[in-house]
């Protein structure tokens, strides 16, 4: 069984929906991205106090909104630092704003930055950048457990040592701060831990815009979802595990649990 999977999951139900798990205490989980939009040498700033750090946690440098982070001095002796703002805050990077905290590593062609972020925080993003907010919010549920699935998939197995998968549309697209709303909150936050399985394991929920575009690129890989498709069918009275059980057919929905093998 696949690690974090809880136990408490079904198949389809009569109708045609997948039935919905227990409920049960949010699992908090830690995702990494790496911030690939971003340029070879990126700024940064933060929204209120930031300090940056080496990998035992000892500050470097500390300031404030008014002066901007720069690693560049401490990576020419140190393979990685971190930066982080205060609990209320956000940093920036190349005009994108974002949660969590960022790790800095040296590469081959400039810097790569990591951001460290809740699972949650990320999927909220993911659901704005990938499905426009204002839609109807059980297309929105849909798309927040299909992007969780896809995200615990790569967190299961790595793109990179140092990362989980990538912002770019490679991936999922991820846009930080920009992409978040109320309403993204509120699909992500009632779907709370809740993943596709599929006989114990974590589906990779493959999902892309229209039903064309699904049979094109994913017609070989199994099930996908359709998000326009998503969308119409949230318009005609369809719950978001109803959506889920007419493009992931055979999936179960699971909780996500703490303690599970």
């Amino acid at each position: 069984r696949s690690r974090g999977l809880g136990d408490v999951y079904k198949r389809q139900s009569a109708g045609g929906g997948l039935v919905e798990p227990i409920a049960g205490p949010s699992l908090k989980m830690e995702i990494r991205v790496a911030l690939l939009k971003l340029p070879a040498y990126p700024d940064f700033s933060a929204s209120g106090a930031w300090r940056l750090l080496d990998r035992q946690g000892r500050v470097l440098r500390q300031g404030t909104a008014a002066q901007s982070p720069d690693p560049a001095p401490y990576l020419a002796q140190e393979a990685e630092v971190w930066l982080e703002a205060g609990p209320y805050d956000h940093l920036s990077s190349a005009g994108r704003r974002y949660e969590g905290r960022f790790r800095i590593l040296r590469s081959n062609n400039g810097l790569r930055v990591i951001n460290h972020l809740p699972l949650e925080n990320y999927v909220s993003s993911v659901v704005g950048g990938e499905m426009p907010p204002s839609w109807n919010r059980e297309a929105l549920r849909a798309q927040a457990v299909a992007a969780r699935s896809y995200a615990l998939a790569h967190m299961a197995r790595p793109a990179d040592d140092q990362w989980h998968l990538g912002d770019t549309t490679r991936w999922q697209n991820y846009e930080g701060l920009s992409s978040v709303t109320a309403t993204t909150r509120d699909a992500t936050s009632s779907t709370d831990g809740l993943i596709l399985s599929y006989q114990g394991g974590i589906v990779e929920s493959l999902y892309a815009a229209t039903q064309q575009i699904v049979e094109e690129a994913h017609g070989n890989l199994g099930a996908s979802m359709s998000q326009t498709g998503a969308q119409e069918l949230a318009k005609q009275g369809l719950r978001y595990n109803e959506i889920l059980g007419r493009y992931y057919q055979g999936a179960s929905l699971a909780r996500l649990q703490a303690g599970a093998g």
